[in-house]
């Protein structure tokens, strides 16, 4: 898959991947529909922001760098996320900032070519050290083979689904008194972040927010 597309880039020039204009793979009237994080209100969540509605131009994005492998996209959404990282990892409390990715199921990594949540999460810190804030990604998180595709479920299904398949990973925890932010594409639900949260607190590790690139309504 991913050759063909570099094929494809050598014949055809980069489409904008949130409204299709040639000039690039994210276009500056694209990137703009990406704000400033606001709150999300999700119970079952600790304080968790989006950064847009899962809708339009941030919506084509999403689904263009999970599933269609426009990898190169990486760059661009990472701007916005490590610009909200900044306002939301604000604090004067001491203790090392550390971002965990929300993981794919395996079966969906394969097919995509990796875990795009870690990706992500890689670009954005690797931005955010190079502005003197030291932040790390720590991969502390999987999902196992048994969850299945949550498309389509409802709130109580989709935590159904979930139930003892979302596992801390032991030796890539944060380290402890570590300000962690985990790192999710959509927060429809919340169950997904919710069991990650729930899989690091019984590990130990409290999440101190939540960050989604887009949120549904």
């Amino acid at each position: 898959m991913r050759s063909f597309r570099s094929v494809v880039d050598l014949v055809l020039p980069s489409r904008c991947a949130g409204c299709a204009a040639p000039g690039g793979p994210w276009c500056r009237r694209c990137a703009a529909s990406f704000g400033p994080p606001f709150a999300v209100a999700r119970p079952s969540l600790p304080p968790a922001y989006a950064l847009a509605d899962y809708a339009g131009a941030p919506r084509r994005a999403v689904l263009a760098y999970k599933e269609r492998s426009r990898r190169e996209l990486a760059v661009h959404l990472a701007r916005p996320v490590a610009a909200a990282v900044r306002l939301i990892g604000a604090t004067p409390r001491a203790g090392p900032l550390v971002l965990v990715p929300a993981p794919s199921r395996p079966a969906a990594a394969r097919r995509r070519g990796g875990q795009h949540m870690a990706g992500l999460a890689r670009r954005c810190a690797a931005s955010l050290r190079g502005r003197g804030l030291p932040v790390t990604v720590a991969c502390a998180v999987r999902l196992d083979g048994r969850a299945l595709d949550s498309v389509g479920l409802d709130a109580v299904a989709r935590a159904a689904n979930l139930a003892g398949s979302v596992h801390a990973v032991a030796g890539r925890l944060p380290s402890r008194g570590a300000r962690v932010i985990l790192l999710d594409d959509v927060i429809t639900t919340g169950a997904t972040a919710a069991a990650c949260v729930a899989a690091l607190a019984g590990a130990g590790v409290t999440v101190s927010a939540v960050l989604a690139l887009t949120v549904t309504g």
